[in-house]
């Protein structure tokens, strides 16, 4: 009996240590003895409601560190990869792992502003550099007017794109009346609901319906019977995909004939194509723009993934290089220095254009205007800052 049961007292402790060795290199093998290494986190929607987003944007982040060779100056890369499910709290809890279990030394993430202005907060705490590829919204980077030091991103911010919008609707479209509806739990469409309204009546248009709902809706009959009634030129969608093609297919049962319009959100697969056929919305590039990186990019990753890669994955593509980049410039793990190199980065050629910071963490760069046309995204112009 004695024997037996040390055995299996023995076995015990062999499997609890098995289990408690943690899988932080992303499924690649242990570093070797000596050699150094820095590790790397990821966190976006895997799942839930944007799951497309987090899908694209975590294969280019892997694409761009399996192109260094899993290698940046000196060290090896262990990647950490985390689902934040679009969710605001379980956004600070993959950030909290990240740092202080992970010990990751820097973030690419998350995707969504209502995600990533929470763990930008963790990350400029913890000393941590983080650089979001797509989150859109002014305070990411600035709390209050404050600086977050160790925060960047790889794409333009919501002054500018609901500027831009605003700006195309009057002079390229000639549209004199609009309405907006947005979502007024999500920083993301409140922002552009607002940079849009401001620049539209700037520009000598009117705002006829500024309307606000809860993420939850899925019935907005009552403000589209409204909105019909006001017969506007453009319905402005500041919004992600399941959301505006929800509110698309409601708004033309209502007879509403106008042009829809929104931003960077509307850029994902699952886009309802034939509901918001001749929408245009704002985006951070297009695979049909003719540069020679862009060709490249977007053979390169259909190469990989089998499909053309949406701006998600473009942007992540980008801020994983525009780190990598700084962390080789610094050949080091420290976070001080990583964020020095970052925030001193000149016209790094990147696919959606050349990148220099400014001071506040975001990159001076032109955007795309795209149209739903025949089922696909089709190019219509670049518009610099």
């Amino acid at each position: 009996m004695m024997k037996s049961k040390w055995g299996l007292v023995l076995l015990v402790l062999v499997l609890g240590l098995a289990l408690s060795v943690p899988d932080c290199g992303g499924g690649k093998e242990p570093a070797k003895s000596g050699e150094k290494v820095i590790k790397i986190g990821f966190t976006g929607p895997l799942t839930g409601d944007v799951k497309t987003f987090g899908e694209s944007t975590k294969n280019a982040f892997e694409l761009a560190i399996e192109e260094a060779g899993g290698k940046v100056g000196d060290y090896k890369i262990e990647k950490v990869i985390m689902d934040d499910r679009n969710d605001a709290t379980e956004a600070v809890n993959v950030a909290t792992k990240l740092i202080t279990q992970d010990k990751v030394k820097a973030i690419v993430g998350s995707v969504t502003s209502k995600t990533t202005i929470p763990i930008s907060q963790v990350a400029n705490e913890n000393k941590t550099v983080m650089i979001t590829s797509t989150a859109t919204n002014p305070k990411v980077t600035v709390d209050g007017g404050k600086r977050k030091e160790y925060v960047f991103r790889a794409c333009f911010i919501d002054p500018f794109q609901g500027t831009v919008a605003a700006k195309f609707a009057t002079e390229q479209l000639k549209a004199k009346t609009a309405a907006v509806l947005y979502d007024q739990g999500n920083d993301y469409t409140i922002g552009l609901a607002n940079y849009f309204k401001d620049a539209f009546e700037k520009g000598g248009g009117k705002v006829l319906a500024f309307e606000a709902y809860a993420q939850g809706d899925t019935d907005f009959s009552a403000v589209l019977t409204k909105i019909a009634g006001l017969n506007p030129d453009i319905l402005y969608l500041p919004d992600y995909y399941q959301k505006v093609s929800l509110i698309g297919k409601q708004a033309r049962g209502k007879g509403i004939k106008a042009v829809f319009m929104g931003g960077d959100g509307w850029d994902s697969k699952d886009l309802d194509y034939a509901t918001m056929e001749g929408g245009y919305f704002t985006n951070h590039y297009s695979a049909d723009d003719p540069r020679p990186e862009v060709k490249a990019w977007v053979e390169q990753y259909k190469a990989k993934y089998k499909e053309t890669p949406d701006a998600l994955a473009t942007l992540a593509y980008d801020a994983t290089k525009l780190l990598l980049n700084a962390i080789k410039t610094a050949n080091s793990d420290d976070p001080v220095k990583i964020r020095e190199a970052m925030q001193a980065t000149k016209d790094f050629s990147t696919v959606s254009g050349k990148v220099t910071f400014d001071k506040d963490g975001n990159p001076v760069k032109s955007a795309a205007i795209l149209q739903v046309k025949g089922g696909k995204q089709v190019y219509v112009d670049t518009v610099a800052p």
